[in-house]
């Protein structure tokens, strides 16, 4: 594998290669960065850019930064990249994914890997080079979920660049094509999908750092329904803190 190019400063986020720490949490809505700050002490609030909001902060004595793309796998890879070439070596995706059974609203569903359904990992591989998670990383993370009081399940993600036409359907002439895919995702027993996450895992192969992703289950994929507001609260609590536990941790 080949190493991301080092930079002194980021493109796009402005980050500069001091103010990272070489693990990093990957988030979509930018909202959340005010509230995972909460659970890390000494942090430092980067120069927002073009919108991508970054803190680094401690978490067990170990410097993890927090970066929030926004949505799809274009910017998060770009993140992600740039992240890699300022020299953070490990990167964890915490978010939202639409929920295959037996998956529950409400319950952690984590990526091993994922069906490359995305035009963005193809840039950086043939789509005959799998979406695989570090296996360290997820033996981390499988450690600390263990210890979390909210059920979890491991297994392949599928990520779909179409939100409204792919995934999440609010127009009738596009619901046939999305049930023929939701119908090919359960008969290959995924449990999960997003729109970032094979990017994230192919782009991170290739660069030679390690990456996987942890997501709240938050939407049914076959009926579409939607998480509680209030049980969405309490799981991403629980969210941030196996991320920044299972990162801290010596062996991750």
């Amino acid at each position: 594998m080949t190493r991301a190019g080092q930079v002194a400063t980021a493109w796009y986020i402005g980050a500069q290669r001091e103010a990272v720490g070489d693990a990093a949490i990957l988030i979509g809505d930018p909202a959340r960065i005010d509230r995972i700050a909460d659970h890390l002490t000494e942090v430092t609030f980067l120069p927002e850019s073009r919108g991508l909001r970054t803190i680094t902060g401690l978490r067990q004595g170990r410097r993890i930064t927090v970066s929030a793309f926004g949505m799809g796998a274009p910017i998060a890879t770009i993140v992600l990249h740039e992240l890699a070439a300022l020299g953070v070596r490990t990167f964890l995706r915490i978010g939202t994914a639409m929920a295959m059974l037996p998956v529950a609203l409400g319950d952690f569903v984590l990526a091993d890997g994922a069906l490359r359904a995305e035009g963005t990992s193809i840039t950086y591989a043939p789509l005959g080079f799998p979406a695989i998670a570090d296996f360290d990383l997820n033996t981390a993370l499988r450690a600390r979920l263990r210890q979390a009081q909210r059920p979890w399940h491991a297994g392949i993600f599928a990520t779909h660049d179409g939100f409204y036409t792919e995934m999440f359907v609010i127009s009738g002439e596009r619901r046939a094509m999305a049930d023929t895919l939701k119908d090919t995702v359960e008969r290959l027993g995924l449990i999960g999908i997003d729109m970032e996450t094979s990017a994230l895992l192919t782009a991170a192969r290739v660069l030679g750092v390690r990456a996987s992703t942890l997501c709240i289950a938050t939407v049914d994929a076959r009926t579409q329904e939607k998480i509680d507001g209030e049980v969405m609260a309490r799981a991403e609590t629980d969210l941030f803190e196996v991320a920044l536990d299972a990162l801290a941790a010596p062996s991750a």
